[in-house]
């Protein structure tokens, strides 16, 4: 039999790349950024280019913040998701022991909720006093309206943990790859700039492919906040440097 995950997923065209956007979006662009702001850095440091200071201290540098801020990402994604999943947990049982012990406040409240989302006052009285009888499904729903919170049974922290890592990983490496085919000149420097400014495209990209949203919108965003990191570590180099 069919999963109601695997149902959902079928029913409404769900990819992987829709269900982790949010992971592959952050820890991508957190990662060409993190990466581009090591090269940057040294080029703004370098009096004369980058050359000064090597392409061997750049891929050091850049390979170790790479795989430290991604296992560091990934680990911290899975921690987020764990306490969510805790809270969630926690508040709906406290909810279901409020809807156990005083069931007349509890059916009050949810009609109150169900009035402001719409229900005319009779209909909303009916099925508040309908769902009264089923706690399970009343907490759901005071879960959702009157705290804010979605069931996060859906979200797997490992899975999700190891989408942000990958993705850190992927597109943080993009801003190297000219250092591991070239000798560390300006030049380099700049295909490196290049390099990182098609990474943060084709993550805007994958935002437009998974959302629908207007391209120019979603490309834009992405590239000016990558733009905008890049620019500040390539100052704070510069300064330091200078």
């Amino acid at each position: 039999m069919m999963d109601w995950q695997s149902h959902r997923r079928e029913a409404h065209n769900l990819s992987h790349l829709q269900e982790y956007l949010k992971q592959i979006v952050y820890g991508g662009n957190d990662g060409i950024v993190t990466t581009f702001a090591i090269v940057a850095g040294f080029a703004g440091a370098a009096a004369d280019g980058v050359a000064q200071i090597g392409g061997l201290a750049v891929l050091v540098f850049g390979l170790a913040n790479l795989f430290a801020d991604a296992t560091s990402m990934g680990l911290g994604e899975f921690l987020s998701l764990r306490s969510q999943h805790d809270l969630y947990h926690a508040r709906r049982h406290s909810e279901l022991r409020e809807i156990a012990t005083n069931p007349e406040h509890e059916q009050v409240e949810l009609f109150m909720i169900l009035q402001q989302r719409g229900l005319p006052a009779g209909e909303a009285d009916t099925l508040a006093d309908i769902l009264t009888r089923h706690p399970p499904i009343m907490a759901d729903l005071m879960m959702t309206y009157e705290f804010g919170m979605q069931d996060p049974a859906d979200e797997s922290p490992a899975v999700s943990g190891l989408f942000t890592f990958g993705s850190f990983l992927v597109f943080g490496a993009v801003p190297l790859v000219p250092y591991f085919l070239r000798e560390p000149t300006q030049d380099t420097f700049y295909l490196s700039i290049a390099a990182t400014l098609a990474a943060l495209i084709s993550l805007g990209l994958l935002r437009w492919s998974a959302t629908g949203e207007r391209l120019v919108r979603t490309v834009t965003e992405t590239v000016l906040v990558g733009t905008v990191c890049a620019l500040v570590a390539y100052g704070v180099g510069a300064l330091v440097g200078g």
